[in-house]
């Protein structure tokens, strides 16, 4: 009778053991960080002071997120297949909505949002397109300080909008250059250790791999 018993239950932990990659606390943040985009756009675009502050700590919980969730799974040891995908869609969700959030209410220009969003989806692409043949290029020190100039740079350009303190407006839009630069900087600098990795070489006739 007892042996009889201990086959469902070890078939049930080993479906939980199955389960817990895919529903564990960072994805569970990074998903967080993807249900408050639409949240994000909403206030955002509203004329409400109220609303300005509310989207203003929506991003920052969310840019929160966004270092939680990586540091959290290092720690518990559970970094997954499925959290790798996400979290990057999510940053780069979560930029994007606000860049376009602050283009319709006039608070950036449109060469700005083309230049920041399009650099991420190069890189996305850049970044699929070395994992199929095989090249890892890790994430840089300099895509790190990309990442915190950017959400710096929305946090204040979405407080302007609400308050617009005296002197502000030059602040933020300095934050912005700086994050500009460093946008485009580590695009170039992913690009070029993409190459040095890849060291140049040839697609082989026929297949879809590096020589």
């Amino acid at each position: 009778m007892t042996r009889s018993w201990a086959t469902p239950d070890n078939g049930a932990a080993d479906w939980s053991r199955r389960r817990s990659p895919s529903v564990n606390l960072p994805i569970g943040l990074t998903l967080t960080r993807i249900v408050a985009v639409p949240l994000l756009i909403v206030f955002l675009i509203s004329s409400s002071r109220v609303h300005a502050v509310i989207a203003a700590a929506i991003f920052i919980l969310s840019a929160i997120t966004d270092w939680a969730d990586g540091m959290l799974a290092r720690r518990r040891n559970q970094v997954t297949t499925l959290g790798t995908l996400l979290d990057p869609i999510a940053d780069k969700l979560l930029v994007a909505a606000a860049l376009v959030s602050l283009l319709a209410i006039d608070k950036i220009q449109a060469w700005i949002v083309v230049v920041i969003v399009g650099r991420e989806l190069a890189v996305t692409g850049l970044r699929a397109v070395a994992a199929s043949v095989g090249v890892i290029v890790p994430a840089s020190r300099l895509a790190k300080w990309k990442t915190v100039s950017q959400y710096v740079a929305i946090t204040m350009l979405i407080v302007e909008k609400g308050f617009a303190p005296t002197g502000f407006h030059v602040a933020a839009t300095t934050v912005l250059w700086v994050a500009l630069a460093l946008t485009v900087g580590s695009a170039i600098d992913y690009f070029y250790r993409f190459l040095r990795k890849a060291d140049y070489r040839a697609i082989v006739p026929g297949e879809e791999r590096w020589s």
